[in-house]
């Protein structure tokens, strides 16, 4: 547009021009169709059928946003990205839950309204004076063409012959050049309108990487922690069942050879003493070896409860509402769960069952409560758990990482944790999380 030559030679002006009025004629269907639905929408909430109409101004944006990308290659070379999240497979109530929820979704609802009201009288603008140019530019054609009729081309002012024309030829002209300048200038800021509202946003793109990074690092902490307990599983574990089981064995031989000691002749009155005689070392040989194998029998108890503790098998093999159930068996305070789930995907399962674990640990450590119950359901694709104590109350989120820590979980998986404590009670945690892991 620098180069005045240069640019009015090019077909860019064409370009230009066959942008905006194919956008003036789009433009104006958006409009119409966007009032349509929003009125029609606002009048008929009463009758419950006014929040479809809304809701489906809202997603027809989407595939009007796909649209412009599109149109945009008219004038625009380096292409505008998809900025929503891919969903090849997903069924229709998928589809729309997840549009209605991103903001590109809005924003190309936005965009649409901008298009109709904008963009598209801008465009009816400039090609209003187009039109009227080329008519001016062959304006002595016309009066050619209508001799000796005088023709009006200004009014109050008639042109007798073509020569008399010849201005409005110039003015044609000059109007030419100015709309195609004009629509070269809408034509750029609606290319930059459209890569601010359709374009993915270089804040989405970097909370995206951070979210992919913090999944992998979370990946990468429970594959280490699967490979800890593989080891003290395996290792530590199965050394431990040896010793109690050498210590076993050491008692027993013991226990024969104290018998043996006790069943002997006495060495008779004349024998000189000894300390403790054969029988009493025996014994107090073998109280030795029981009391190494209840502390062996003990440390291995303990390394079980650990390793149920990292990565419970009856997770893995039963799935969440097993893990639960027995989690509830052990807990100091007595327990409901009323989890009705199917199998769902290892990353949903683990935090929820976490997100158990830890909210039962607190209300035994902190809430004083004589109850607690579990529930959970899966309802639209989420799993929503609900696990409240009948406690003092006052948990506070900001006080320890462990509440925190659970949230930060929940927000991997694009979840929710609610927590409801006022002082005296009772808690209530909620944790919504979707299916798809």
């Amino acid at each position: 547009m620098r180069r005045p030559v240069r640019f009015l030679g090019s077909w860019w002006p064409w370009r230009c021009w066959a942008y905006l009025g194919s956008g003036f004629a789009l433009g104006y269907g958006v409009l119409l169709a966007l009032a349509l639905l929003l009125g029609l929408g606002v009048l008929l909430a009463v009758a419950g059928i006014g929040l479809v109409l809304l809701v489906g101004a809202v997603a027809g944006a989407v595939p009007l946003g796909e649209l412009e990308r599109r149109r945009l290659r008219w004038v625009e070379p380096e292409p505008v990205a998809d900025p929503h999240t891919s969903l090849a497979g997903a069924g229709a109530a998928a589809w729309l839950r997840t549009r209605l929820r991103e903001r590109a979704t809005w924003r190309e609802l936005g965009y649409a309204v901008l298009f109709g009201l904008v963009f598209g009288a801008a465009g009816f603008g400039v090609l209003g004076l187009l039109a009227l140019s080329l008519m001016l530019v062959a304006a002595p054609v016309i009066v050619w063409a209508l001799a000796p009729e005088p023709v009006m081309l200004i009014p109050g002012e008639a042109v007798a012959g073509p020569l008399e024309a010849l201005g409005g030829t110039a003015v044609g002209l000059a109007g030419t050049v100015l709309a195609a300048y004009a629509a070269a200038l809408i034509a750029g800021a609606q290319v930059k309108t459209a890569r601010l509202l359709l374009g993915p946003r270089e804040e989405d793109d970097r909370v995206l990487e951070l979210t992919r990074s913090r999944v992998r690092l979370v990946e990468a902490f429970e594959a280490e922690r699967r490979r800890i307990e593989r080891d003290l599983h395996d290792g530590a574990q199965q050394q431990l069942v040896a010793l109690s089981m050498t210590l076993g064995l050491a008692e027993r031989e013991l226990r024969k050879a104290a018998e043996a000691a006790a069943a002997a002749p006495d060495p008779g009155a004349g024998a000189p003493a000894q300390g403790l005689s054969g029988v009493d070392g025996v014994d107090s040989a073998a109280v030795l070896v029981r009391r190494a194998r209840g502390e062996a029998r003990l440390a291995l108890a303990q390394l079980r409860d650990l390793v149920r503790g990292m990565h419970p098998q009856v997770l893995t093999d039963h799935g969440l509402a097993a893990a639960v159930a027995e989690v509830a068996l052990r807990h100091p305070v007595p327990v409901t769960v009323d989890l009705d789930v199917p199998r769902l995907p290892e990353p949903v399962e683990v935090t929820a069952y976490f997100t158990v674990t830890e909210a039962l640990a607190n209300a035994a450590k902190h809430s004083g409560a004589s109850r607690v119950g579990v529930a959970g359901r899966v309802e639209g694709g989420r799993l929503t758990l609900t696990i409240t104590d009948d406690g003092r109350g006052g948990a506070d989120p900001g006080a320890g990482a462990g509440l925190a820590g659970l949230a930060d979980r929940v927000a991997m998986l694009r979840g929710r944790l609610t927590v409801s404590s006022p002082v005296g009670g009772p808690t209530r945690l909620r944790v919504e999380v979707p299916c798809s892991g």
